[in-house]
């Protein structure tokens, strides 16, 4: 019983650590792909890809780190919801999930987008119907990554927030702030591209919480054991 009970609290300490990781990695990951992005394409939408003769490699580079985030999102998504069990509300879970799959999807349409474009560009530099796919192409990217997959973000944000609300696994100061950034994710009209930065700095904070809080129960835990039993 006691082997079992160790087994058990084993567990329980690895789990959050291992969603913390993997949300660090995945916001890592994420921010220094859109900075990239973000320093190399010009803001301006209605630009002609002149940026491609010096900045393709750049941006090549930022695309590449986009499925390891991927997977470590999905991960993060998965252990988060372990962590939660039974105490997992079913209508909350399923929003939580479902615009957490969204974002990705959005984010690797977007992406897979970026990777189309420089490479019809670099077959056809300076075609006129390459001009045309490249302006069209940019704009759907645009309306991808700065409205629709924003949007999906913010409706994960909200929806993990509320569960932590309801199970009382995240201090209430955290989950104000979370709905604060998920309402200002909802309600913004594309007011910057960095505003894209938001939520994954979020996940940064949250997962950084999350071990920070783990390694403090591991030591207490060890502290438990160490000590004397008075019996």
């Amino acid at each position: 019983m006691a082997k079992a009970t160790k087994n058990l609290t084993s567990r329980e300490l690895k789990t959050p650590r291992a969603a913390a990781l993997a949300g660090i990695f995945f916001a890592v990951l994420t921010i220094t792909a859109q900075v990239l992005i973000r320093l190399s394409v010009p803001t301006d939408t209605s630009d002609t890809g002149a940026w491609l003769s010096g900045q393709a490699s750049t941006v090549s580079l930022a695309l590449s780190m986009v499925p390891f985030a991927g997977i470590a999102f999905l991960w993060f998504i998965g252990v988060v919801r372990d962590r939660l069990g039974h105490l997992e509300d079913q209508f909350f879970s399923t929003v939580f999930f479902g615009s957490g799959l969204l974002y990705l999807s959005l984010t690797f349409v977007a992406a897979a987008l970026a990777g189309s474009l420089l490479a019809d560009t670099s077959l056809r530099p300076g075609n006129a119907a390459g001009a045309i796919t490249y302006a069209f192409g940019r704009l759907v990217m645009y309306q991808i990554s700065n409205v629709y997959a924003l949007r999906m973000s913010g409706v994960f944000m909200i929806s993990l927030g509320t569960i932590w609300l309801q199970t009382e696994t995240m201090p209430r100061w955290l989950v104000f702030i979370t709905y604060a950034l998920a309402l200002l994710l909802l309600v913004s009209i594309s007011l910057s591209v960095w505003f894209t930065l938001i939520f994954p700095a979020w996940v940064f904070v949250i997962s950084m919480f999350i071990l920070v809080g783990n390694l403090r129960t591991r030591s207490a835990s060890a502290s438990t054991e160490s000590s004397p039993d008075p019996a």
